[in-house]
């Protein structure tokens, strides 16, 4: 209202108070709209590192988050169903593409009757916004908020039957986004990280000091400098490669899928360059889950006990309140079994947590 008041007494003052006037108004409305979709490059033909089900229907859809940016999305449906579907939002792993295990993941639910989405966080994949490769905590967040808006106004789906699924560091961006977002009635966070927490005290903490945290920072502050004035982001790397005979355990895990036909697609960052260096930053000082306990929709953790970052998930859990939060361990399951190994992944209890739960 000051604004507005300021440019009224302009136009008295000027004797053109109905046409600055009128002006104003469109000017609000102009800027009240939605920001256009982006002119995406798709890529029409079949390019996921899994087979083409013949019980689902896919197709590819865009939507635009809140922060203006066009995300890219495939779409999984079952054949011949009609009328108003469950439908669930999936995304994942950190640094992977929607061709990759989330698009499993999303075709294995629409088997079992779900309409699913598939998406490319902003920056990455096929999904807009400049500079490519950059990740946040915040605008990863709206990005699961901004496919319930995108499915809650379809007219195939029950906007009162809507969930979400995360894969990896996706898994924790998930609950995140269902403690900030209430019309997420079911949440499943597969094989999850903290990705404040690990960028922010390390693996299994082991670098949780202020001078540990505050030499990071530095180095990426360090870093900024350079990349302005090399007008380009420098990039950190994907899954090492070659890959060293001493890498831990975990490691030759992530390169088993990423780096090889099991798993590479040309535009996952963890196949390929990685993020950009700086994009850490943001993560060491944001922290998930510090209102975890007012989080009341339902939620599944889904965590291999063999799996290096199981720790994640238990203390995520343990956060959790309520008698509608679950925590599933798969035995003898590593991290990356839960991306896609269909023997060991339990898709039928994901499909009955959200059966059971989208009808509450």
């Amino acid at each position: 209202m000051k604004t507005k008041n300021i440019i009224l007494s302009v136009a008295l003052a000027s004797g053109a108070l109905t046409a600055t006037a009128q002006n104003m108004d469109n000017n609000m409305n102009t800027n009240t709209l939605f920001a256009p979709l982006e002119e995406l490059e798709l890529t029409l033909e079949w390019d996921k590192v899994f087979p083409k089900s013949d019980k689902v229907d896919h197709s590819k859809v865009a939507f635009v988050n809140r922060y203006g940016i066009t995300i890219a999305a495939d779409m999984y449906k079952p054949k011949g169903e009609t009328g108003k579907l469950p439908a669930i939002v999936v995304s994942g792993p950190f640094g992977a593409v929607k061709e990759q295990s989330s698009g499993l993941y999303a075709q294995q639910l629409a088997e079992r009757g779900f309409l699913t989405i598939a998406f490319d966080p902003s920056f990455t994949g096929e999904s807009g916004g400049m500079p490519r490769r950059v990740a946040s905590p915040d605008i990863n967040v709206e990005d699961f908020s901004a496919a319930v808006d995108y499915l809650m106004n379809r007219n195939d789906v029950d906007p009162h039957k809507v969930g979400i699924l995360g894969i990896c560091g996706w898994g924790g961006i998930a609950i995140e986004a269902a403690i900030n977002d209430p019309r997420i009635k079911a949440t499943v966070a597969s094989t999850m990280y903290d990705m404040t927490r690990v960028n922010a005290n390390g693996y299994f903490d082991a670098e949780n000091t202020a001078d540990q945290r505050n030499a990071k920072r530095a180095a990426m502050a360090a870093q900024r400098t350079i990349d302005y004035k090399n007008g380009r982001y420098q990039r950190a790397g994907g899954v090492v490669d070659p890959l060293p005979e001493d890498a831990p355990q975990f490691v030759k895990d992530y390169y088993s899928y990423y780096k090889t036909p099991r798993g590479y697609h040309i535009r996952s960052g963890n196949s390929n360059d990685g993020w950009n260096t700086t994009s850490n930053l943001p993560f060491m000082n944001f922290r998930f889950f510090e209102y975890a306990d007012e989080l009341e929709n339902a939620v599944l953790i889904v965590h291999g006990d063999k799996a290096h970052s199981y720790y994640f998930g238990k203390d995520t859990f343990s956060r959790l309140r309520g008698d509608n939060k679950q925590i599933l361990t798969v035995k003898g399951a590593s991290h990356c079994d839960l991306y896609d190994q269909l023997d060991i992944i339990p898709m039928d209890e994901i499909a009955a947590f959200y059966v059971e739960y989208l009808n509450k």
